[in-house]
């Protein structure tokens, strides 16, 4: 709440001299008030003149009338600031915007002008004539990506006529618009390529906004293709879905020509596009049509359920295992069930909701042997490795193809939590190296995790000299990736060999030189064990090795050791 009486008049007194400037002055002062109180983002200084200087329903922009900075925080008197660092506008203080949201009469209608003014800029001269292809310099044009980004999310809010008319001219060409690519790029879709945008039409867009009112009088238009794809494959249908607006929806699914169930080009239908994003309305409209398949894959065949439980959507996953012809173990990419997913990202609720069904298997595997459990390990997920370990039947030592355990997941990740719940395990083996020969210790000193190093060396059934199939040991990947910590606390052990060479004959200071990693060859240096002279099976010295990958400083590390035991021989 606004602090007290004093602010309220304060606010109300200034306000009154911003209209009591008169003509310009106090239009341009309210509405600063009204951009930086309703615009969806942050605006910088340079787009909310340019926005000021817009005439609505104009074709072409006046850059003269553009209100310089300074002269638009006049008008404003006290009420507005420029944040340096960033350049944006901002209130000068949150109890303005809460004196404003108060007193709506004072800034009436205020999205529906916003959306009229981003349309009128979108459809100026000027900018019709920008090329989509290749990107234009837009530094000429500031404004224009807050209006192509937001006009649609204002106009939702407050649809007014002229709004609409705007709109509807806009989508007279918009399939080639500046505005539609930097709409579409910003969405990020991943795998195509943005600049070929075709088919985004105009229906499409106001789908993805969810306009209501723009949605229900273009679907009555003469030759509009309710199944239109876009460049990704995707219908206005889509959209609405992954946007989750139901209203839409309903209106779009009212036309009998409609495929509801229309894949796009990664095979996902709106219902997977739904509950990705979690929208149960949407997936409670789609489900209550016959021609809409619950189970239906996407992308690398995830169905609906998969992509509910790796975003974690709970509600979403609950209407969908409501149903009888809903398969709660249907696997998706790479034979990942719902609740590989699901723990693989964390999502505590997911799990127990689909761990309370007794078909469901809490051990079941994907394509690479990675169980749930594994999946939680590698990615830290704590709270989900408790629940699975709850679990009677799962095996805390079950390894992927690879041989990995989920204790080897955590450990090459450094989650040192999920490490310990491991290790106080029964049948936890610690030791146990994969097809590779790398053990869980191997793998954290290899990537630098000593937290995990330590824990792990605490054990007595942790071996800290265990080779792998080339005859690494965990020493001699610290040392060649430059963990510096990770080699002290081995070094620290009476167990270490600081100088035992791999199948090739090469000692930590090899993998150190090479890599050119100082601080770790003058650790290993200053241990008396270690013979910086002492060549690989080939001849090959760490010098020659430094010298070879262009390691100055390590050559000037080991030049006179080299030279010292050349003179003494």
């Amino acid at each position: 709440m606004i602090d007290g009486l004093g602010l309220e008049d304060a606010y109300s007194a200034t306000l009154d001299r911003i209209k009591g400037q008169g003509g310009e002055g106090a239009r341009l002062g309210l509405a600063a008030l009204m951009w930086i109180s309703h615009s969806e983002r942050p605006l910088k200084s340079d787009e909310l003149c340019h926005a000021l200087a817009v005439e609505l329903g104009s074709p072409n922009l006046d850059t003269d009338a553009v209100p310089p900075i300074g002269t638009l925080l006049a008008c404003c008197q006290g009420l507005v600031a420029v944040d340096g660092e960033a350049s944006t506008v901002r209130l000068i203080h949150f109890t303005l915007q809460e004196y404003l949201r108060a007193h709506p009469e004072l800034l009436a209608t205020a999205h529906a002008k916003v959306a009229e003014t981003c349309l009128s800029y979108l459809n100026s001269r000027q900018v019709k004539a920008l090329s989509a292809t290749p990107s234009p310099d837009l530094q000429d044009t500031p404004f224009l990506e807050y209006s192509s980004l937001y006009w649609g999310m204002h106009a939702k809010r407050d649809l007014s006529d002229s709004a609409k008319l705007l709109a509807l001219g806009l989508f007279g060409d918009y399939n080639s618009h500046i505005s539609t690519k930097i709409l579409l790029q910003e969405q990020n879709i991943r795998g195509v390529d943005v600049d070929k945008f075709s088919g985004f039409s105009g229906l499409h867009c106001v789908s993805f906004f969810g306009i209501i009112e723009i949605v229900a009088s273009m679907v009555e238009m003469e030759g509009c293709d309710i199944n239109q794809m876009d460049f990704t494959g995707s219908t206005p249908l889509h959209w609405a879905a992954w946007n989750g607006h139901e209203r839409v929806v309903k209106i779009l699914l009212g036309r009998d020509d409609i495929n509801p169930d229309k894949p796009d080009v990664y095979g996902q239908t709106p219902l997977c596009w739904a509950s990705g994003g979690g929208h149960e309305g949407v997936v409670k409209i789609l489900l209550g049509r016959n021609d809409v398949d619950p189970e239906g894959p996407g992308e690398c065949g995830q169905t609906p359920l998969c992509w509910a439980s790796r975003n974690g959507h709970e509600g979403v996953v609950k209407i969908l295992l409501g149903r009888n012809d809903v398969d709660p173990e249907g696997p998706g990419e790479c034979g990942q069930t719902p609740l590989c997913w699901a723990s693989r990202n964390g999502y505590e609720g997911v799990v127990k909701i689909l761990l309370r069904r007794d078909d469901v298997d809490p051990e079941k595997s994907d394509e690479y042997g990675q169980t749930p459990l594994y999946w939680a390990s590698e990615n830290g997920h704590e709270g989900v490795v408790k629940i699975l370990l709850g679990r009677d039947g799962v095996n805390p030592n079950k390894p992927n193809r690879y041989g990995q355990t989920p204790l080897f997941g955590a450990a090459q990740d450094g989650h040192e939590r999920v490490v310990k719940i491991l290790l106080g395990r029964e049948g936890v083996n610690p030791n146990k190296p994969d097809n590779r020969g790398q053990t869980p210790l191997y793998c954290a000193a290899w990537t630098g995790h000593a937290g995990v190093v330590e824990m792990l060396l605490r054990r007595d059934d942790v071996s800290p000299e265990k080779p792998d199939v080339y005859g690494q040991t965990p020493l001699f990947g610290a040392a060649s990736n430059g963990h510096e910590i990770v080699v002290e606390v081995l070094l620290g052990r009476d167990d270490v060999n600081p100088d035992k060479p791999n199948k090739y004959g090469q000692t930590p200071l090899f993998g150190a030189a090479w890599d050119g990693h100082e601080g770790v060859v003058k650790i290993l240096l200053g241990h008396d064990d270690v013979n910086p002279d002492k060549p690989d099976k080939l001849g090959r010295t760490p010098l020659w090795w430094a010298a070879k990958s262009g390691n100055t400083g390590v050559v000037a590390l080991l030049q006179p050791l080299a030279s010292a035991t050349s003179s003494a021989s």
